[in-house]
């Protein structure tokens, strides 16, 4: 089906949430991408972080393959190999606890905004200014953006928002307090890295008054920064954490993972999903977490990430550069429009990348990307900046 009766379906029977740019993807492998006439895109989005290993990974595809051959669904109310094995390697690779699967990302902090509460009941959550932690009612909660929670209140009661400011996270976290919510690095509004200080400060509050630190590393998390979770290059360690996006491969999964002081919290009955944990998806994800825990590839991503962030801050419109691994955020020059510069970098180079602000660019190429590809994608953009 051609671009354009696409977009007639979509007019009379898409409800719309997206403003799509006019562009129909119909195949995609490694970093590359191809639209319905065959032209080729250089991919540094990833799917917003979650192509981790890049599209159509052979061994994603071929777990899968041999997965939907032989069970796609069953009830948790039975035993699936899958969900076990991945739920132990995620425990394994991280906090030593326990782990709930998901569906998503929000759902993921969902279950993380649960768990807070039936740890300490009644208590407050505090997430910090410019997060993002999704589009469920808690999720939204907790996510202090006006535009994005105002045509929906009234909101979830309970969330605090707070400054990053280590002093005033002090001051805010007390015996009131069920968790300190956030993004060790804010992927949604533009490549933000927490300071070393503001975490400790984190950690010590909530060490002082027994609340749970719990890390939304939904974009940060499977490799993105250069570690398998981003928490391991900080001087912190959280009581949870929660992973989605580069989880499954490109399929839909979350995952709430836990240390060991918070493993018994919820009991059966407190939470649960009809497809969360299904052997397909946990096939994919077995295969993704085990490529973005090789170590080689996690000294890729981290040299590959200084190279590009590097190569960018020379480029003429960029003002500032922000990012750990490859994860990177780009302010521009006053005057530039990111959107803008999004489009173009579509439309006239074939370059995937997309703005979080009217000045912000963001780049989140897979993780296997050469530094060829690097090069390419810099030269890209310095055309369109000449």
């Amino acid at each position: 089906m051609r671009l354009q009766e696409l977009q007639a379906l979509e007019r009379d029977h898409v409800i719309g949430t997206y403003a799509r740019n006019p562009v129909q993807f119909v195949r995609g492998q490694g970093t590359r991408l191809w639209d319905e006439h065959g032209a080729e895109y250089l991919d540094f989005l990833a799917g917003i972080s979650v192509l981790n290993v890049g599209h159509c990974h052979p061994r994603v595809v071929q777990a899968v393959q041999q997965q939907a051959a032989t069970l796609t669904h069953t009830a948790n109310l039975y035993y699936t190999a899958g969900a076990i094995q991945l739920s132990a390697a995620l425990a394994e690779s991280s906090l030593g606890g326990k782990v709930f699967l998901a569906n998503s990302g929000t759902e993921a902090n969902e279950a993380a905004i649960k768990l807070a509460r039936r740890a300490r009941p009644g208590g407050n959550l505090i997430v910090l200014e410019e997060a993002f932690h999704g589009r469920t009612y808690g999720s939204l909660s907790a996510t202090p953006q006006e535009s994005k929670q105002a045509p929906f209140a009234p909101l979830v009661p309970g969330f605090e928002t707070v400054a990053k400011d280590p002093a005033a996270l002090h001051d805010a976290v007390d015996e009131h307090t069920a968790a300190v919510l956030l993004e060790p690095i804010q992927g949604e509004t533009g490549i933000h890295v927490l300071s070393d200080e503001l975490l400790v400060a984190a950690r010590e509050a909530c060490d002082r008054t027994g609340a749970a630190l719990i890390f939304d590393e939904i974009q940060t998390g499977m490799g993105r920064t250069g570690t398998v979770w981003a928490y391991q290059q900080t001087p912190v360690v959280p009581d949870a954490l929660t992973s989605a996006k580069g989880l499954g491969g490109g399929l839909p999964i979350g995952a709430l993972v836990t240390g060991e002081r918070l493993a018994d919290v919820l009991q059966p009955g407190d939470h649960g999903s009809t497809f969360a944990g299904g052997p397909l998806v946990c096939a994919a994800a077995l295969v993704a977490l085990e490529i973005c825990s090789e170590p080689e590839l996690l000294q890729s991503v981290q040299a590959l990430g200084e190279r590009l962030r590097a190569a960018v801050a020379e480029l003429p419109a960029v003002a500032t550069v922000r990012g750990r691994g490859l994860m990177v955020g780009l302010d521009l020059v006053d005057g530039v429009s990111a959107p803008l510069l999004a489009q173009r970098a579509l439309a006239e180079q074939r370059l995937i990348v997309n703005a979080t602000g009217p000045a912000t660019l963001r780049l989140e190429p897979p993780l296997i990307v050469t530094e060829a590809e690097i090069d390419d994608a810099v030269s890209r953009l310095a055309q369109l900046m000449e």
